[in-house]
């Protein structure tokens, strides 16, 4: 066999090793395809079987389900302090009734025993109506001067003469921003159980002037979310007359600022928490938070369940990289809570263990898809996975954020939003002030009526 010969044989053999893989190849494709075709035609199936159940779109799917014996008892756990209605501060009114005989047959009764019980009811509400004058004339050294009453919310008079008082504002308010209720509903409830009487135009209008006598408290919010040494924000869609619009929140501990907002950019998170802002801003993932040069830190929460979607990638089957990362977040969470039960110097010796795995984790040579993503969306974020363990009131994940926002979504799926730009100012005025309150357990409709009656100064 000359030269000639056998190299064309071990041509031929190398295109026929050559051939072999590519089959090989398609081989496996194919199977990898015929998997996820099932799959695909079981979800259909099972969403086709779900949409036609009278109650698909609100139904809980199966695999999410709670199996019987691993679901909690109802009520609290055992050994918890018990828990009764309080007994009210004052008593108005004390009604005894005798047992003096039988009321049947009206002989004696023996062993009588007393009951005593204390009981709540709300009386008939009749609202109070007062017939207010007052006057105004022109002085010649002063101008304009005129008499005020702390009753008096503005100077509408004649065809606008008859107005809502201080405290029903403050109710309309709290019933439709911070309770959720739409204008319609918060009418009806104003006239079933307080007698008052007003259409959804006029109570929008009415609280969109509440909303420009307070706008000067939800400035204040902003000046101190800006001093706050944590942050934590998010954003969701918003309708303001049609979509394109966002709803921005800014929150810590004790205030919280609402923003609507055209824009999704960090343009709206230079504004609002101002270009010298030097606390820690915790957030999501989202490209609009990277431009700003503030401390961050990223939710936690939304690494773990990146890492979990990542597990279910094509071609990612061994899994021990992404478990790695998952053992290093939990690490992370369970540092930031022992912040307070050890030293400083044990905490910082620790923390600086945690980045060295950071980085360690960072720098491994990885090839699999799930593993690829996860360390591509990781290195991006180097300097803020760790964010939580530089300040302590930074959370590891972005609850409190996304807490905040519940509220406005649940609104959102009643009113879809806002119709106009001014009813916008008076929801994220409104709204803030609301949820403020609520977070310092302050009573939002007394805390407003301070501020409503014109004799009321701002600021």
């Amino acid at each position: 066999m000359d030269d000639r010969t056998t190299e064309l044989i071990n041509q031929l053999r190398n295109e026929n090793q050559l051939l072999r893989a590519e089959l090989n190849g398609l081989k496996e494709r194919i199977e990898h395809l015929e998997k996820e075709n099932r799959q695909l035609k079981e979800q259909l199936e099972l969403a086709q079987q779900q949409a036609a159940r009278q109650a698909a779109p609100f139904r809980r799917e199966e695999r999410k389900k709670i199996p019987p014996d691993k679901q909690k008892p109802p009520g609290r756990k055992s050994g918890h302090p018990g828990c009764c209605r309080k007994e009210p501060d004052h008593i108005d009114e004390t009604i005894e009734l005798l047992l003096d005989n039988c009321p049947k047959c009206s002989g004696p009764v023996e062993h009588i025993e007393r009951i005593e019980q204390i009981i709540e009811e709300i009386p008939p509400v009749r609202p109070r109506v007062v017939k207010l004058i007052t006057y105004r004339g022109e002085c010649a050294r002063c101008g304009i001067v005129g008499t005020y009453h702390p009753l008096q919310t503005s100077y509408g008079h004649r065809a606008a003469k008859v107005q809502l008082g201080p405290r029903a504002l403050a109710l309309a308010a709290s019933l439709n921003k911070v309770h959720g209720l739409t204008m319609r509903k918060t009418c009806r409830v104003l006239h079933d159980l307080c007698g008052l009487r007003i259409t959804a135009g006029g109570l929008s209008q009415a609280l969109s002037r509440v909303a420009s006598r307070v706008k000067w408290i939800y400035e204040n919010l902003i000046d101190n979310i800006r001093a706050s040494p944590a942050v934590f924000a998010d954003e969701t869609s918003w309708w303001v007359g049609g979509p394109k619009y966002w709803l921005w929140v800014f929150t810590t501990a004790e205030r919280t600022v609402y923003r609507v907002d055209h824009s999704r950019g960090s343009a709206v998170v230079r504004d609002i928490l101002g270009a010298d802002f030097d606390g820690m801003l915790i957030s999501d993932c989202l490209s609009s938070y990277d431009p700003v040069e503030y401390a961050k830190h990223k939710c936690i929460a939304h690494h773990l369940r990146a890492i979990s979607k990542a597990m279910k990638y094509p071609h990612t089957d061994e899994h021990k990289y992404l478990l790695a990362w998952k053992s290093f977040f939990h690490g992370v969470i369970a540092l930031y809570h022992l912040r307070e039960v050890i030293s400083e110097e044990d905490f910082a010796r620790k923390r600086k263990l945690m980045e060295a795995w950071r980085d360690k984790l960072l720098n491994q040579i990885v090839s699999q898809p799930g593993d690829v993503a996860v360390r591509n969306r990781l290195a991006k974020q180097r300097r803020h996975l760790l964010g939580c363990l530089y300040e302590p009131l930074a959370e590891p994940t972005n609850n409190r954020a996304e807490r905040a926002l519940r509220p406005a979504v649940i609104a959102r799926k009643l009113s879809c939003g806002n119709k106009t730009e001014r009813g916008r100012d008076c929801w994220q005025i409104l709204s803030s002030i609301g949820a403020t309150c609520q977070q310092q357990m302050m009573d939002f409709v007394e805390y407003l009526c301070c501020y409503l009656p014109l004799t009321a100064t701002a600021g």
